[in-house]
């Protein structure tokens, strides 16, 4: 629904500076607070069936009840309301529920932090900066555990029985760990599925890769549902063909061609990678032997003198 510049006008019209609509008891947070509120009113009209001023509504057993103060916290700051209740208690808000003190998206600027590898005293010191808003180390432990439970369902949830396609890389991340967060290396495994569609299987963290390592992580992916891999790309992975052969004997091994591109343009100029690139490619993507073989012919007359 679009706001007129009349209701505008109306809001505005007092305020002359821009802490007024801006600083501690700013317009917005106000009109955010009438807003919520009068939401919730409205909520418990439809609960009781008539309106605050309808007097027919004394005869249907429920009626409203005054309201119990509660203080919202979010990434606008504090916000003081008042929630309206009913007097058998069966009204139950939904746009501010019972026990809520916060947003979600509050929830999630938590998370969000805690994912950049801040520590707990950092997060409620960055929150209290930014927002204003006062928050225990224990709240912000509250929030992250709260997403375990899910975390551990996609971890272990069941996969297609077959993949066309499973590619296997390392990514650097921060994990915490007993505390402190340290810098390692992320496994993951990205599939393709007989529709073509990709799907991540899975990420795993690791001080060091070797075969005992991609063994396990084959293994966990053959019990949770996978039956065959038709190529499992690559891009040298110590240890990786012996577990894979040990697990998924069948499999295709395959290198991955764009990491060898990218190594290759290591020994190139920045003003020639994008032509040398395009050549690289002409052989890579060829059709069959005889036809990679002519371009590789081709690249080497170009670029041996080089």
């Amino acid at each position: 629904m679009a706001i007129t510049d009349a209701v505008l006008n109306e809001l505005i019209k007092d305020y002359q500076k821009p802490e007024d609509l801006l600083g501690k008891d700013e317009l917005f947070k106000q009109l955010q607070k009438r807003l919520l509120e009068r939401a919730m009113d409205a909520e418990l009209t439809v609960h009781l069936g008539y309106d605050k001023h309808d007097a027919a509504g004394d005869n249907t057993g429920n009626s409203r009840n005054g309201t119990t103060p509660k203080t919202l916290k979010g990434d606008f700051g504090k916000l003081a309301l008042k929630t309206p209740r009913d007097r058998n208690g069966t009204f139950e808000p939904q746009i501010v529920a019972k026990g809520q003190r916060r947003f979600e998206g509050f929830d999630q600027a938590i998370l969000s932090l805690y994912a950049r590898g801040l520590t707990t005293r950092e997060i409620e010191g960055h929150l209290l900066e930014i927002y204003g808003v006062e928050v225990s180390p224990g709240l912000v432990s509250q929030v992250t555990e709260a997403v375990c439970a899910d975390v551990k369902v996609w971890q272990q949830r069941p996969l297609e029985e077959v993949y066309s396609i499973v590619y296997f890389d390392e990514l650097s991340g921060k994990v915490r760990t007993n505390g402190p967060v340290v810098k390692v290396a992320i496994y993951l495994a990205l599939g393709i599925k007989s529709d073509g569609h990709k799907e991540v299987l899975g990420m795993w963290a690791a001080d060091s890769e070797g075969a005992k390592f991609w063994l396990h992580v084959l293994t966990e992916l053959k019990n949770r549902g996978v039956r065959d891999i038709f190529i499992g790309c690559v891009d040298g992975i110590k240890g990786f063909p012996e577990a894979m052969e040990t697990v998924f004997p069948a499999t295709q091994e395959q290198l991955c061609l764009v990491d060898r591109v990218r190594n290759s343009l290591g020994y190139v100029s920045w003003k020639e990678r994008e032509e040398v690139a395009a050549d690289l490619k002409a052989i890579y993507r060829a059709a069959t032997e005889a036809e990679a073989e002519q371009a590789l012919r081709a690249f080497e007359r170009k670029w041996d003198r080089k």
